[in-house]
């Protein structure tokens, strides 16, 4: 299987998501927040992108499964 422009996009926004989460959790300090504001119109922007590129690393996961019961 080939990995589009896409794909790594989506895993780049994923591994960032993830990232400002183990911040979150381990050092109760928010990344996005810090850089654009609590609450700001850009740091919502950024949270509804990583959670669009989850949807679709999702979607992905289960395309790849199906493909390879075929």
């Amino acid at each position: 299987m080939k990995i589009n422009l896409l794909d790594k996009i989506a895993l780049v926004l994923l591994v960032i998501g993830g990232f400002n989460w183990g911040l979150v959790g381990w050092l109760n300090y928010n990344l996005v927040d810090s850089l654009f504001g609590t609450g700001s119109v850009i740091s919502r922007v950024v949270y509804a992108i990583v959670g669009l590129a989850s949807l679709y690393c999702i979607y992905s996961a289960i395309m790849m499964m199906n493909s390879k019961k075929a």
